[in-house]
């Protein structure tokens, strides 16, 4: 007795064969692109693909190639900060357009290093084919230990030396921190200061160097420092300090631009004008900068191009390739009204 062909059945494997007239093993190689077989019969296999709306088994095809498919993009910090500041928003941005054109897929896992543990499981599970960690904190070395058993790509420098992160991608943060400071001098400012950015991740270091080295170089005074989260009202804190600690700071270089809107309000309180009496730079060129009033002059940090890299490197890696370790973008300055 003849078995009789569901007509709501899935299309198999088998039946792209028949159709094509070749082997099973044949269409199996024209799915996963093996260059080993001919135009002609390439061809043939993938109209038969289409004439029967044929779709990949994927959960085969990972078993075959021990591949998910799937990439983790871990961000050590709280949803809230996660959510509020644009620069994430930005290199996600970055990551979904390089990954557009590839099989991989993405998901986000925004954790605290307090529960790593849960994280940790996720990507030495089998679930991902490799992660891409951004805004990590000095003694955060749990994820510099997941490279060791799975390509990761972080954003951003190890704080510490001896931290063994095999690749990353970042922006040249103390150069455009200097861009900032020299700015300010060459436009007659004096006494400039600066709002930092946390000590125990890299960006806040190397921003807060580039200043400091910049105003030294050139004769100027650079105790004028206080610090921040990165949030606006820790810019608005900080900037309150500088200026009761010294009314005639006439300038400031704001570690990032949400930092630089607190120091707006906090310099509008005070009866100051911007840039009449304090000139103000930031640093992210993000979404707000060019809308603020006045517009923001600020440091252009090229995130969504880095969030691109740090996915072109990652798919690199899982692909076997040989990948520089660090990969450093440029910064550049771009000047509006508030400086």
């Amino acid at each position: 007795m003849t078995a009789k062909t569901d007509p709501d059945a899935a299309p198999t494997l088998e039946m792209v064969a028949a159709k094509a007239g070749v082997s099973r093993a044949t269409v199996s190689r024209v799915v996963n692109g093996s260059p080993k077989v001919s135009p002609e019969i390439t061809t043939a296999v993938r109209e038969a693909i289409e004439a029967l709306n044929y779709v990949p088994n994927r959960a085969a095809r990972s078993l075959a190639s021990r591949r998910t498919q799937a990439i983790a993009l871990v961000v050590p910090e709280s949803t809230a900060r996660v959510f509020n500041d644009p620069f994430f928003a930005t290199l996600v941005q970055g990551v979904g357009l390089a990954l557009a054109d590839t099989e991989y897929t993405m998901s986000m896992l925004i954790e605290s290093e307090a529960a790593f543990g849960k994280t940790r499981r996720y990507l030495l599970g089998g679930n991902v084919d490799g992660a891409l960690v951004v805004s990590h904190h000095t003694g955060d070395h749990s994820y510099a230990n997941v490279s060791r058993a799975l390509p990761v790509v972080f954003g951003g420098r190890p704080l510490d030396p001896g931290e063994q992160v095999n690749h990353t991608v970042d922006v040249d943060n103390a150069h455009g921190a200097s861009l900032a400071a020299q700015h300010l001098i060459d436009r007659g400012r004096t006494r400039i200061a600066t709002i930092a950015g946390p000590q125990d991740m890299p960006p806040g270091v190397d921003r807060l160097r580039g200043f400091v080295d910049t105003l030294v170089a050139a004769g100027l005074p650079a105790d004028a420092i206080e610090y921040g989260d990165f949030t606006p009202a820790s810019g608005a804190i900080a900037m309150r300090r500088l200026l009761e600690r010294d009314p005639t700071i006439d300038a400031v270089f704001a570690a990032n631009d949400q930092m630089a809107m607190g120091a707006y309000s906090a310099i509008a309180e005070s009866g100051r004008t911007i840039p009449g009496d304090v000139a103000v730079v930031g640093f992210d060129d993000d979404r707000y900068a060019a809308t603020a009033v006045p517009p923001l002059t600020t440091v252009h940090q090229p995130s969504l191009e880095m969030g691109a890299e740090m996915a072109r490197v990652l798919v690199r890696l899982i692909d076997g390739e040989t990948v520089q370790p660090a990969t450093i973008l440029p910064t550049s300055l771009v000047v509006r009204e508030s400086a």
